[in-house]
């Protein structure tokens, strides 16, 4: 850690983003002095751990709606970007595929030079040459129990969900004609503005009633929506049907709702009906 000075004392930022003290004899204090708390030295460091956190949430954020989007992601970028403590936390043993769509394996480094560094199906470190990856959907990945085992095996942590990931498939038997699943519907909330706390809390935002996860699938742009009600904000409410629209605003018959956007627009769903309030409890 770079120690700044701070009056008769010395300050640092800790991994953690916790401002650390130390006296003139160089002995570490469980807490930072009230005499200096306002000193621009330990000002300018909560400022930097307020903006590391952003950043780091930010990384997180982007890399997640490369996934959910399907986006292809040029090899540059990835490699750009690496030098960055945070965007490396958060794409480190990612499941990438090729340009081809097969998987590659474990993303495990970058190098402008060398390319991409990854750990593939046989355990081997192999470089990719692809301009362009993709951060692969669970949803798509067709041996996800044989590649969460072998993440098990090289000790994968991911910060993203990917490989744990909650996934739904679109059962086979469906309505052809049929534009809404009700899987999730008949969520009761003593109030709405508990339901959109929730919606706020898991990220999600609501437009015209419906709560709405923006998607892409096989590069066309649709979301999946879910009623949560235009109410007063004290009134009671329930989860309503779930259903997939264009951006025109057209449903979309449930036989052409892909593979990432039936599993992310459920898994929202599930979600919001999870904090329902039960008899003798309160909404989560």
């Amino acid at each position: 850690m770079a120690w700044l000075a701070a009056g008769d004392y010395e300050v640092a930022l800790e991994p953690d983003g916790k401002v650390a003290c130390r006296n003139a004899a160089g002995r570490r204090l469980k807490t930072v002095p009230s005499k200096i708390k306002d000193d621009p030295a330990v000002a300018g460091l909560r400022r930097l751990a307020e903006w590391l956190d952003a950043h780091q949430r930010q990384c997180l954020a982007d890399v997640e709606r490369w996934m959910v989007r399907s986006l292809p992601v040029p090899a540059a970028v990835i490699t750009a970007v690496w030098a960055d403590e945070a965007w490396q936390a958060v794409l480190r043993d990612l499941v990438v595929t090729g340009g081809d769509g097969s998987v590659a394996g474990f993303l495990r480094g970058a190098d402008p030079e060398r390319g991409l560094g990854v750990v593939d199906l046989d355990g081997d470190t192999v470089r990719l040459a692809d301009p362009e990856i993709r951060i692969a959907h669970p949803a798509l990945l067709d041996e996800l129990d044989d590649l969460r085992e072998f993440a098990v095996e090289l000790g994968v942590s991911q910060q993203l969900q990917q490989l744990h990931r909650e996934v739904w498939h679109r059962p086979a038997a469906l309505d052809p004609k049929a534009t809404q699943v009700d899987t999730y519907a008949g969520g009761r909330y003593k109030e709405l503005r508990e339901l959109l706390g929730r919606c706020a809390r898991l990220g999600y935002r609501v437009r015209g009633g419906h709560a709405v996860t923006s998607l892409v699938e096989d590069g066309r742009p649709l979301e999946a929506r879910l009623w949560v009600g235009d109410y007063y904000e004290y009134d009671e409410c329930e989860t309503g049907p779930l259903g997939w629209a264009t951006p025109d605003g057209r449903l979309l018959p449930l036989a052409e709702v892909g593979p990432v956007a039936w599993s992310e627009g459920m898994r929202m769903a599930a979600a919001l009906h999870a904090g329902r309030t039960i008899e003798g409890e309160e909404s989560a």
